[in-house]
C-alpha cells in the first residue's frame, strides 16, 4: 500500500500493532511457563488476557477507521519475539533467567508504547478522537505493564542479593 497521506500512515502503524500484538499472544504462554517466579509468571498471565482485550480494541480502531482488520507483518515485534526466545533457551539460574526474561518483556513494552503513542498521535492530528482514546487505552496499559515488570525485576534483585548474601555468610562460617 501506497502511504500518501497521514490516514494512509496511521492505518499502517494500526496494521503494524495488530500482528505485534498477535504475536505476543503466541509468545506470553511461552514466557509464563518458563518463568519460575510466581508474582512473573502471573503478570505474562495477566498480560496475555490483556493482550487479547488489545487485539480486540484493534479491531475496534479498524472498524473505525471503515476498513477490514489486517496485520501487516510487524518485524521489529518478530525480532523481539525471537530475542526472548533465546533467553528462555539458555541454561542460567532460575533468577538470572526470570530477570532476563523481565528484560526482553520491558523491551518489547517499549517498543509498544513508541508504537501506540505514535497511532495516537497521529489519530489525534486528524481529529479522530474515538480512536486516538481507544489507543490511549491500549497506551496506559502497556505503561502500567512496564512499571509492574520494574517491580518484579526490582523483588527478585532484592530476593537474589539477600539469597547471595546468606551463601557468603554460611561459606565464612
Amino acid at each position: 500500500m501506497a502511504v500518501e497521506t497521514l490516514e494512509d500512515l496511521l492505518l499502517e502503524e494500526i496494521r503494524d500493532l495488530y500482528d505485534a500484538e498477535k504475536q505476543l499472544v503466541k509468545a506470553l504462554p511461552k514466557m509464563a511457563k518458563a518463568a519460575t517466579d510466581d508474582d512473573l509468571r502471573a503478570a505474562f498471565e495477566q498480560h496475555l488476557e490483556q493482550t487479547k482485550g488489545q487485539v480486540a480494541r484493534l479491531e475496534q480502531v479498524f472498524e473505525q477507521l471503515e476498513t477490514k482488520p489486517k496485520g501487516k507483518p510487524c518485524k521489529a515485534m518478530k525480532g523481539l519475539v525471537e530475542e526472548g526466545q533465546e533467553v528462555m533457551e539458555e541454561d542460567s539460574m532460575e533468577s538470572l533467567t526470570d530477570l532476563a526474561l523481565i528484560g526482553a518483556a520491558q523491551r518489547v513494552e517499549h517498543y509498544e508504547i513508541a508504537a501506540y503513542g505514535t497511532a495516537r498521535t497521529f489519530a489525534e492530528t486528524l481529529g479522530n478522537n474515538q480512536v486516538a482514546k481507544l489507543l490511549e487505552q491500549t497506551l496506559k496499559e502497556e505503561e502500567e505493564t512496564d512499571k509492574m515488570l520494574t517491580k518484579i525485576s526490582l523483588q527478585i534483585l532484592e530476593n537474589t542479593a539477600d539469597e547471595s548474601e546468606e551463601d557468603e555468610e554460611e561459606v565464612e562460617a
